[in-house]
């Protein structure tokens, strides 16, 4: 049976130079693919060589769903030695961030708010060193009285396209309108990048998020 989320999944492998078939929301052979194509860098947007060492821990776990893949995700989330819970149950984009750069960084530090509660998504306006979008950024949105975190991994006018875990109940890419970005950070214990550099990319069916769950 077609599913919503696996067809917008399906569009945003697509957005991103990847071919998972037909958009059709079904969960068959060519997008596991793709998103495992995605996940280990051998399509065209960013080949795991020239790939920055926290996004190649991000795109691993591409697609995982917070229930269907419940056992593979939690345990992912807890191998940095530190986990926000269940993310069946809990809002885990701060933890899916959070995994990423310690993964590929063990030795950055969460400084201030952060290092004490690195799950609340507005705590990581505070992260590393401030820069302006670009690929492989940590952006921080508001949300209400809350927020969420993802990386940056393109744009349009009106949008970050954004790589994230609590999206759709997945790690997914998202669209999320420019005027909720509260912060854009950069580890500090990464060289900064030579330039600034974000890819324009098309909606082509890839969701705008505006309550992301």
């Amino acid at each position: 049976m077609a599913d919503d989320k696996v067809r917008s999944l399906q569009a945003a492998l697509k957005s991103m130079g990847y071919d998972p078939g037909a958009l059709d929301g079904l969960d068959g052979p060519k997008t596991r693919a793709a998103a495992a194509a995605f996940g280990g860098g051998a399509g065209v947007a960013k080949p795991a060589a020239q790939d920055l060492s926290w996004m190649i821990e991000a795109r691993a776990v591409f697609g995982l769903h917070e229930k269907r893949d419940n056992a593979k995700l939690r345990a992912w989330l807890r191998s940095d030695n530190k986990t926000l819970g269940d993310p069946a149950a809990l809002p885990w984009c701060g933890d899916f961030v959070e995994t990423a750069i310690k993964r590929a960084m063990p030795d950055e530090v969460f400084k201030g708010d952060l290092g004490v509660n690195p799950y609340w998504a507005r705590n990581w306006v505070t992260f590393g060193t401030q820069i302006n979008p670009t690929y492989g950024a940590v952006l921080v949105f508001s949300r209400g009285s809350s927020g969420h975190v993802g990386f940056a991994v393109g744009q349009d006018a009106s949008c970050f396209y954004v790589l994230g875990g609590n999206q759709g109940d997945s790690v997914s890419v998202v669209r999320i309108e420019r005027s909720r970005l509260l912060a854009a950070r950069w580890p500090s214990t990464a060289l900064l990048p030579a330039s600034i550099s974000l890819p324009t990319m098309t909606p082509a069916g890839i969701p705008k998020s505006t309550n992301e769950f």
